[in-house]
């Protein structure tokens, strides 16, 4: 791989002057004028009221809106409701805000077990795990019982609002709002505009994003969007490095080292490995599969990825480095010490490829959203002006270079430069110069 030391002489001011422009730009849609109509949004309603669910409703609850959450057993509706108002009571036992607002907040949020009850919300937004048949049935009984106009929107974080909307007589009213967790915290929201989804109802996201104090990027429907589809290419080369001769904490260190506060492995342990994994059908065909089959699930039971002890203080784990050695003796590899370069090159490079992508297919408006997404949903350090405006600085021609040859000793298709990346590089046009 080649050296990045590029990276490190990014003029910081620059950068700002960058992201500045970039989360002023974001809100340009141009096929939707600036003083486009809206729908009134009074009322909001809310299906799943789990950690998401919970941390969207206070958005609109912070702002003075009322919401109702519904679930589907009365234990889950209060447990939902508990864990939010403790939040708004630490908050106020910090001094952010009196108790009374406290009070006056969480009294704006009403429990129910019945979809019936939301026939008079605005805007209802659906919460709950990521499984596309569930997600469609609960279209369906929306399509039903919401007034007419009302706006439909989903939180799924990479499932085909297409399909979703599919399941409603009213596709146009379906728009997908996928929020970043903590939903009460991360400044991001990804507005997905489906195939039909109407420029009312688009404005109308855009407006409420302004209203709860969100950035909004309107993004089009793929497999994880923008930032979940730039991440899954982070993931597999972080995996493939630890079966190389890295260890988790090795790849995590030199993403910290770059400036992001947390490493891939460490994001993984803290929303827990057994998202997506079922113990009756696990084979130990992966180290995950391991890793939970052991009740290694991350920090809630204490190990993952790392030992974690009494204060969720993570230490690398000798168990985990003899796992990961088994593994990669299996497959046949030989591990081999790994650069510090060549590590950051491996996780980062692949992410800037697959933004390409995204650009060239229209999924994103403007590089520079990219960069928005990806500095306030996963904290992407700011001195470096997001990952487009860093890939210009690197250069795009060593980027191509990089990837071509990692593509030609992995065999792996998915790495060779996009078109787009090719052509700029081959140009000598950066990313910033495809909006200009």
């Amino acid at each position: 791989m080649q050296t990045m030391k590029i990276a490190a002489s990014i003029d910081k001011g620059l950068a700002a002057e960058h992201l500045i422009k970039a989360e002023r730009d974001c809100w340009i849609v141009p096929d939707i004028s600036v003083d486009a109509p809206v729908f009134p949004v009074r009322k909001i309603g809310l299906i799943g009221g789990g950690t998401m669910g919970g941390g969207i409703a206070m958005n609109f609850a912070n702002v003075g809106l009322p919401v109702t959450i519904v679930e589907t057993t009365q234990e889950a509706l209060d447990r939902g409701l508990g864990i939010v108002r403790r939040n708004y009571d630490t908050s106020a036992a910090r001094g952010r805000f009196s108790t009374e607002e406290a009070q006056a907040r969480f009294d704006r949020l009403t429990g129910s077990l019945s979809i019936e009850d939301l026939k008079d919300c605005d805007l209802i937004i659906e919460a709950v795990f990521e499984d596309m048949a569930l997600k469609q049935s609960i279209f369906a009984k929306l399509d039903a019982v919401a007034k007419p106009g009302a706006i439909l929107a989903t939180n799924t974080s990479y499932l085909n609002v297409d399909q979703i909307a599919s399941a409603t007589k009213r596709p146009e009213s379906v728009v997908g709002m996928h929020f970043f967790s903590p939903a009460n915290v991360m400044r991001l929201l990804e507005i997905v505009r489906g195939e039909k989804t109407s420029n009312l109802v688009i404005a109308t996201a855009m407006s409420v994003a302004r209203a709860i104090g969100k950035i909004g990027v309107v993004v089009g429907v793929g497999p994880g969007f923008v930032g979940n589809r730039m991440l899954f290419r982070r993931e597999n080369q972080a995996h493939q490095l630890i079966m190389e001769g890295a260890m988790p904490w090795d790849v995590d260190r030199v993403l910290r080292e770059f400036g992001f506060r947390m490493g891939q492995f460490e994001m993984s342990d803290l929303a827990g490995l057994d998202i997506g994994w079922n113990r009756e059908t696990s084979r130990g065909a992966t180290l995950r599969d391991v890793l939970c089959e052991q009740g290694r699930r991350g920090q809630k039971t204490g190990a993952g990825y790392y030992d974690y002890d009494a204060n969720r203080a993570a230490r690398p784990s000798p168990v985990v480095e003899r796992i990961i050695c088994e593994f990669a003796a299996r497959k046949g590899l030989r591990p081999r010490v790994i650069p510090d370069q060549e590590i950051l090159g491996r996780l980062l490079y692949p992410m800037i490829n697959e933004a390409a992508a995204i650009l060239d297919e229209g999924r994103a408006m403007r590089a520079s959203d990219i960069d928005v997404v990806w500095v306030h949903g996963y904290r992407w350090p700011t001195n470096t002006g997001g990952p487009m405006f860093w890939a210009d600085q690197v250069g795009l021609g060593q980027i191509v270079a990089s990837l071509e040859h990692l593509a030609d000793r992995e065999g792996v298709r998915a790495l060779e430069p996009t078109p787009l990346l090719k052509r700029l590089s081959t140009t000598g046009r950066s990313f910033a110069q495809l909006s200009a």
